[in-house]
């Protein structure tokens, strides 16, 4: 679990994040959503320190992110998985060598060690035997796999993932959503998700987290929003005639 707990955050006289105070709890995906400019990328980078928050705490568990010293921070990330928005993936190395990087730079597991673990996370997206390909080789859905396997392969507690379906076609998107969805649940991951992409909402969204002009606006689950949603965030989400389609479906269904 991570908890937020009375989050400011100034750029100059420019207020982005006001009192945001929240669980993101762990075993679900946990969906940041908001317009551009809500305040939903600070945010994350504040979570996992690339950026110091003007006042307020973060907490791993029991553990206040902001009292640790330099080396404790170090051992914290080692548990910290990351899915970045371009897959940032290195174009020199080959996707075995892109998912090992952390592996190498943090570990002494045996070169054994090693290659059984990509090959796990490679086999456990769906990408056997692409292991000598290099990125511009494969697909972008494939190379978002690449970068959820590499995100896992230090089997983290945590998992970050920044818009992981930007640019991606309706049907991989909805391949990573799942992914991403039943990583967390198998190994009981604090996962968060970034994400503008209102089809992960109603996939995947098992807490909701709606920021609006750096304050938060609303939580709760996919669920809710159907049928508990406020004004807010039924707006916000049913913005699309499909996804409004789907919501006026579910309560017919509820209501017959």
């Amino acid at each position: 679990m991570i908890r937020v707990e009375k989050i400011y955050k100034n750029f100059g006289d420019l207020e982005v994040l006001k009192d945001v105070s929240v669980h993101f709890e762990r075993g679900i995906t946990n969906l940041i959503i908001g317009r551009s400019g809500a305040g939903k990328t600070v945010l994350l980078k504040i979570l996992i320190g690339l950026i110091t928050p003007s006042s307020g705490e973060v907490y791993y568990e029991d553990t206040n992110f902001y009292s640790l010293d330099k080396k404790q921070v170090r051992k914290l990330r080692m548990e910290v998985g990351m899915l970045f928005q371009s897959s940032a993936l290195f174009d020199s190395l080959t996707i075995d060598e892109n998912i090992r990087f952390p592996l190498d730079m943090f570990t002494k597991l045996t070169t054994k060690e090693k290659t059984d673990r990509v090959n796990y996370c490679l086999e456990r997206v769906n990408l056997e035997g692409v292991n000598k390909k290099y990125p511009a080789e494969v697909s972008g859905g494939m190379q978002k796999r690449v970068g959820i396997a590499r995100a896992i392969v230090m089997k983290p507690k945590y998992l970050f993932c920044d818009e992981p379906n930007s640019g991606l076609d309706p049907k991989t998107s909805i391949t990573v959503d799942k992914l991403i969805q039943e990583i967390t649940q198998e190994n009981n991951i604090t996962t968060i998700v970034n994400t503008h992409d209102m089809n992960s909402v109603m996939e995947i969204g098992e807490k909701i987290i709606l920021l609006q002009d750096g304050i938060l606006a609303w939580e709760g689950s996919k669920s809710d929003v159907l049928v508990r949603g406020n004004d807010m965030i039924q707006n916000f989400i049913f913005a699309s005639p499909f996804l409004q389609r789907l919501k006026d479906k579910a309560l017919k269904n509820e209501n017959d």
